[in-house]
């Protein structure tokens, strides 16, 4: 009987063995191609889907914004772990300012796009170059891990250099793992106080595998063997660092907002994320259209007004 007990585990491993033989390399180009600038033309300072009309459109508008209020704009320059992080600062008001903090693979140019509601609201607007992005330096996300310290360096950089007391963040899609660790962070300083987050997702395994899905890529073992591949690489368990994991902690005042078909993101996320959220003051506003971080460009004046209305 024993003889057959072994020869059934080394069928097993045998079998685990081959899948891993089959799907280790797969792992391994989906998180080059996702998680890994491998030169600086990867994620730079250009439209991430110019055949995607919606963000073709929102990128031409939000240049055409820049460009409008390029009197206001200061090019801003900051050091953190050794890398070099850019940014451009404009000025529209006295002491509030909103760090954008944009999606994966979106440099700062992405982020004029959603600027205009904190220009109406009186606040000075900085966006930035996430590490890896843009022309800032970093080779890998880590998934708002080490992100989040950046984001308190500029947040630091911005008390300091133009006396700011108010600092909002505006958070996209894993901007907001971003701003979420750095919003509870014990350096974090207490001018960072406001927290707008649109897209969230509970954690980035699940919002990987919708993509996945979306893709028609193989889901097991790669979706797993590319969280693995995230830790060995960065040090970020994507589990820990997840913003369900975390928002609890979040005290900031809080809005969501979300669309009802995130496919990405999806709304029973959504609602387990507000519900978790720790803010004494959060809400969460629906949208009725919009892809994933596509809300504004189907929903504008109530996009803004509603930024503008929590604003106050």
């Amino acid at each position: 009987m024993e003889i057959y007990v072994w020869i059934a585990l080394a069928v097993l491993l045998s079998g685990i063995g081959a899948m891993l033989w089959f799907t280790l390399p797969i792992a391994i180009r989906v998180y080059k191609a996702q998680l890994v600038r491998t030169s600086k033309d990867v994620w730079g300072r250009v439209c991430s889907a110019p055949d995607n009309q919606e963000q073709l459109q929102m990128w031409n508008e939000g240049c055409q914004w820049a460009d409008e209020h390029k009197d206001a704009m200061e090019e801003v320059h900051i050091v953190n772990e050794e890398l070099n992080l850019y940014g451009e600062f404009y000025r529209f008001g006295d002491d509030k300012c909103v760090i954008i903090l944009p999606g994966r693979c979106e440099s700062l140019k992405y982020s004029y796009y959603f600027a205009e509601p904190y220009r109406k609201a009186g606040y000075n607007v900085l966006v930035i170059d996430s590490r890896a992005h843009g022309h800032s330096d970093g080779e890998r996300s880590t998934i708002g891990r080490k992100e989040s310290g950046d984001v308190i360096a500029w947040a630091n950089f911005l008390i300091k250099q133009y006396g700011i007391k108010t600092i909002c963040l505006h958070c996209i899609c894993v901007g907001s793992a971003t701003g979420i660790l750095a919003s509870i962070a014990k350096n974090c300083p207490a001018e960072v106080c406001e927290f707008v987050t649109e897209g969230c997702f509970t954690t980035f395994r699940e919002t990987f595998k919708q993509h996945m899905i979306a893709d028609k890529r193989p889901l097991f073992p790669v979706l797993d063997l590319v969280m693995l591949l995230i830790y060995l690489n960065t040090g970020t368990n994507v589990l820990a660092a997840s913003p369900i994991a975390n928002i609890g902690k979040l005290k900031s005042r809080t809005l969501f907002l979300h669309s009802e078909k995130d496919i990405f993101s999806r709304p029973v996320q959504a609602k387990r994320l507000f519900k978790k959220c720790g803010s004494p003051d959060k809400k969460l506003v629906w949208f009725s259209q919009g892809s994933h971080s596509h809300i504004r460009i189907n929903n504008k004046e109530k996009y803004d007004n509603t930024i503008v209305e929590f604003l106050k």
